[in-house]
């Protein structure tokens, strides 16, 4: 049953996808055989259960022809009376109907139990990230953030290493580097999504190991790659969390990201329930209501994670600018592949190959010509000459 609610997710999701790559039939055929998978193993239990109580019976048949034999030969030898023997048959029948539905309990039971062993496997893996029992709360902050020969891995390779950037309250640092470089899991480290390998990460001078979870990540606002919207109305999307919020501020919020005109066309306006992720919008309008979701938050740290790569050039320019505006006295960490968004950053963190090849400001490191040199010649090349461009 999980393989066909999963095949379902994935098609329904992916329709366009699988439109795309004209695989209707193939994705027919996955769903098809899982079913076939889970009706031959529910015709599985279904016989078992059917079998189940016609064997019993007949043992149960066997066994009080066996008893009714001994019986006879105890009354004809007279050890036992036909009185006894009445009495012990009453308390058999008495005793049959309630054994007989036990049976049926087992098979349950044991259904259950093999359902229950998936989830409290699943309940069983630890958190990685655990909280100090005297851990404290981080309620106000300057927000100014040091990573302290950091080194990271998932596994036995290091994805970030001997890492040292101190980055001052309300600066705006752009991370750039090709991909895999480690752009992500340098900001992943900072709420405490995973922990430091080595060295530590510390918010005002707390090692964000000893502050509670709640009140670090309360610190922090997000816009991800991956737009992750409800199934509700626009503004509880917005005001995420916050039922009561402020009418004003939510507007606001969606002002500043671009996002009021919108929402305003909608049939609804503030109160149209966008569908399942956002499944009624287009991906630049969920990225705008991403934006104005950690806007409303207002939070000392910002995390921007490619936060204007799905808006078409105007409403980049729109948003990218409220966004300068909104970032004044916040410190916010900038991860994008488009070194043109990131000019105007205090200061640019160039990672290559999990560590820091270069630090400085947009001019400083062109003319340095180094890593951020030939990252920003390539992708302005292949704007200019784009692989495979038509003549």
């Amino acid at each position: 049953m999980a393989d066909m609610a999963t095949i379902l997710e994935e098609t329904i999701r992916g329709v366009r996808i699988v439109k795309a790559f004209t695989m209707e039939r193939f994705e027919i055929g996955r769903f098809r055989e899982a079913t076939r998978r889970h009706l031959a193993s529910t015709l599985k239990a279904q016989k078992i259960a059917a079998m189940t109580s016609p064997v019993m019976e007949l043992i149960g048949g066997v066994g009080v022809l066996l008893l009714f034999l001994y019986a006879h030969r105890r009354i004809s030898a007279g050890t036992l009376t036909t009185g006894q023997f009445v009495s012990f048959i009453a308390a058999i029948a008495a005793m049959y109907q309630p054994i007989k539905k036990l049976n049926k309990v087992n098979l349950s039971l044991n259904t259950a139990l093999s359902a229950a062993e998936r989830v409290f496997r699943m309940l069983d893996i630890g958190n990685e990230v655990q909280e100090k029992p005297d851990a404290i709360e981080l309620d106000t902050v300057g927000a100014g953030i040091r990573y302290e020969n950091v080194t990271f891995a998932y596994t036995d390779e290091p994805v970030l290493r001997n890492i040292n950037l101190t980055i001052s309250p309300g600066e705006i640092v752009a991370l750039v580097g090709s991909s895999g470089a480690g752009k992500t899991t340098f900001v992943n480290l900072l709420p405490r999504f995973y922990d430091v390998s080595e060295g530590r990460i510390t918010i005002d001078s707390h090692d964000v190991r000893d502050v509670t979870l709640k009140s670090l990540r309360g610190l922090m606002g997000f816009v991800t790659q991956e737009v992750i919207l409800f199934n509700d109305s626009v503004r509880n999307n917005i005001a995420y969390g916050r039922g009561d919020a402020d009418e004003r501020l939510v507007i606001e919020s969606a002002k500043a990201a671009n996002a009021h005109e919108f929402i305003s066309s909608l049939p609804q306006g503030y109160d149209t329930i966008i569908g399942e992720s956002g499944v009624l919008l287009s991906g630049g309008q969920r990225q705008r209501l991403a934006i104005a979701r950690a806007l409303f938050k207002n939070p000392p740290i910002l995390v921007l994670d490619e936060a204007t790569s799905a808006l078409d050039t105007e409403s980049e320019r729109l948003v990218q600018q409220a966004l300068n505006n909104l970032m004044r006295g916040r410190t916010t960490l900038v991860i994008a592949h488009r070194l043109s968004t990131v000019r105007t950053a205090h200061k640019i963190v160039v990672l290559d190959k999990g560590e820091i090849a270069e630090i400085g400001r947009h001019d400083e490191l062109l003319a340095r010509r180094g890593v951020y040199r030939k990252l920003y010649d390539l992708q302005f090349v292949e704007q200019e000459h784009p692989t495979g461009a038509l003549a």
